[in-house]
């Protein structure tokens, strides 16, 4: 199926790893033009251009913190001067504080709401004069199953999640219908991180046995973990034309261990 991506340009951020930098790979195997963005600017050079190199003249990579509009304005500028035009964005900056409450200070909770909401506020408001140009514009904005589903371990996290959630809708109502907006919601990914724990816990049985026990102990039915390509093609269809009538959704990518209807 021809996604009707190609020599259209999209902005991804968070490009240097996990579902971003796979993201940036499929998209770019579909034909189109990226603007990515991550705080090591460097870094993102390197891992990009090890990841794409036979396509370096449709890559641009920027050093941003998306907290900062300053930072979000000019990674917006060099997409347009770069390729004329924006058509998309993927909202996929942010982490996940573990802690309970008890652990959670007033500012760790002040800087995991400013991050979750402003990776998206700022890209937004900076795109949102070129995407009105675009024919098929769209954003996805990259949430977890925690904002449905909370984790007391992830106190902080759960609820800037179900933050994001509730504006990902409200603005697929306001931009609309210029502009689609949607939501994918991850469960347990496996971005590196995973396998950084497993080689540092000495395990004696395989990944393989490993993965699979603990998705078994949360709950996910398809009893492994996710991988970030597999993620990264649900967000490229919903930016695609071809999900022209979808807006306002959440689409979950967890395997399974949501437990909400």
């Amino acid at each position: 199926m021809d996604l009707q991506l190609a020599d259209r340009a999209y902005l991804v951020t968070g490009g240097s790893s996990g579902v971003g930098l796979a993201t940036v790979r499929t998209l770019l195997a579909e034909g189109a033009r990226i603007v990515t963005c991550a705080r090591d600017g460097s870094r993102l050079a390197d891992v990009v251009a090890a990841a794409a190199p036979d396509a370096a003249d449709r890559v641009v990579t920027c050093g941003a913190d998306v907290r900062n509009p300053d930072d979000v304005n000019a990674v917006v500028a060099a997409a347009v001067d770069r390729f004329g035009r924006l058509d998309g964005l993927v909202n996929n900056a942010g982490g996940s504080r573990m802690a309970p409450r008890s652990q959670t200070t007033l500012d760790d909770w002040r800087d995991e709401l400013d991050l979750k909401f402003s990776s998206v506020l700022n890209t937004v408001d900076a795109a949102l004069p070129h995407l009105r140009h675009a024919d098929a514009a769209a954003i996805v904005n990259v949430n977890a199953v925690l904002a449905r589903q909370p984790e007391t371990r992830l106190v902080a996290t759960s609820a800037a999640r179900a933050g994001l959630l509730n504006l990902s809708k409200s603005l697929s109502a306001e931009l609309a219908p210029d502009i689609r907006v949607n939501s994918v919601a991850l469960g347990l990914i496996d971005t590196g991180q995973w396998r950084r724990r497993y080689d540092e816990s000495g395990q004696s049985k395989s990944f393989a046995d490993w993965e699979a026990e603990i998705a078994d102990d949360r709950g996910v039915v398809l009893g492994r973990f996710g991988r970030a390509d597999e993620v990264a093609d649900m967000i490229v269809m919903l930016l695609s034309p071809r999900a022209s009538y979808v807006t306002g959704s959440c689409l979950d990518v967890c395997g399974g261990v949501a437990r909400y209807v």
